[in-house]
């Protein structure tokens, strides 16, 4: 019995052994890899950045002369025109002034028309050498100098009318009043200390200012459409433009600035509301990307394995740009359409062969 089964077990030896025999090559096992294929980024990139919304036009308004506020015509919230009153204010002082003012151009004007009178009975007494010419020219110098004080007199009194006119308060454009803050009686002032009488905005069209960075400096122009987001209206997409575009990068932030203007005829949006701005932004020279697992990091620099086509790694040294989170940006060393090892284990070296594994194998 145990000569039989040792006559078996022999045998089986010797099957297994055959393939050697005739010179067969024993299975090589390879390590299976996971690759994708190395692409540029899409035509567009978004970019979203906070931003707080501005009236396109914005004015606050102060008095230009002294005394007590009257009467206000309009409050918060009110929508005014161009020109419209919006309040009145008491200036006894700068009526007493006016008034003495206009009393002096009368009198200067007086004396400047005796003055030139006697100019002129003095030079005809000249012509008939009854005068000296000494005295007819003091009495023209004096004439000359009536005149002057009259002219003098004359500017105090337009200075004094239109500081006068300042005491009613009119709406620099069209907008809405968005503050008040002063009331009937308040003493106005026109030193450092001066009430604000109004803060006029203009909502037809609001704007924001919006920092690039850098590296998306060459995908903005004017023209560009950009998309305004705000919580307080989930479904609705506002629309913006960007209208101008700074020449040069802030040294502090390295920045671009621009400016957006929203169109906003139906004043759902108000000036100071928090928003973001989605730029779509097509770059001039897309970038390359490949899996945020995919770079591996070592001493002597930065590398990716590739595979060619015979299925063997390759090491390749390449320089990274930007990171995307789940991508990066490869910026040299790596052409497009390289099928990259995603994870790529420690174990691989460089010419080993592998098994590639593209994440669309169905299994």
């Amino acid at each position: 019995m145990r000569r039989s089964l040792f006559s078996v077990l022999c045998l089986v030896s010797s099957v297994l052994a055959l393939p050697a025999a005739f010179g067969a090559e024993a299975p090589v096992h390879r390590t299976t890899v996971n690759v994708v294929v190395a692409h540029k980024a899409s035509a567009s990139i978004e970019l979203v950045l906070p931003a707080s919304l501005q009236a396109l036009r914005e004015a606050s308004i102060y008095a230009r002369t002294t005394g007590y506020l009257r009467e206000w015509l309009v409050d918060i919230g009110d929508s005014v025109k161009a020109g419209q009153t919006l309040a009145l204010i008491d200036t006894p002082e700068v009526d007493q002034q006016l008034a003495a003012a206009q009393a002096s151009l009368l009198q200067a004007e007086a004396n400047a028309t005796l003055a030139a009178a006697t100019a002129r009975r003095w030079g005809s007494l000249a012509e008939q050498k009854a005068v000296s010419p000494q005295e007819v020219e003091e009495k023209n110098a004096a004439a000359s100098a009536s005149a002057a004080v009259a002219k003098a007199a004359g500017a105090e009194v337009a200075r004094l009318t239109q500081l006068k006119g300042f005491a009613t308060i009119v709406a620099p454009f069209d907008g809405v009043i968005s503050s008040r803050g002063a009331d009937i009686g308040t003493l106005i002032t026109t030193d450092t200390n001066r009430p604000l009488l109004f803060r006029i905005t203009q909502q037809g069209t609001l704007r924001v200012y919006a920092s690039i960075p850098q590296t998306y400096m060459r995908d903005v122009q004017a023209g560009l459409a950009v998309d305004v987001l705000v919580k307080e209206f989930p479904e609705v997409n506002f629309q913006g433009t960007i209208t101008r575009v700074a020449g040069a990068l802030d040294p502090a932030s390295r920045t671009l600035q621009v400016e957006v203007q929203i169109p906003n005829a139906n004043g759902a949006l108000l000036p100071g509301m928090f928003a973001q701005l989605r730029f779509k932004l097509t770059p001039v020279q897309p970038p390359l990307l490949v899996p945020s697992n995919a770079p591996i990091i070592r001493a002597d620099g930065n590398l990716v394995a590739v595979v060619d086509g015979e299925n063997r790694i390759h090491l390749k040294k390449v320089r990274f740009g930007r990171d995307y989170g789940s991508q990066i940006e490869i910026v040299s060393g790596l052409e497009d359409g390289a099928l990259v090892v995603s994870n790529p284990s420690d174990a691989l070296v460089e010419g080993q062969v592998v098994e590639p594994l593209k994440p669309d194998v169905k299994k």
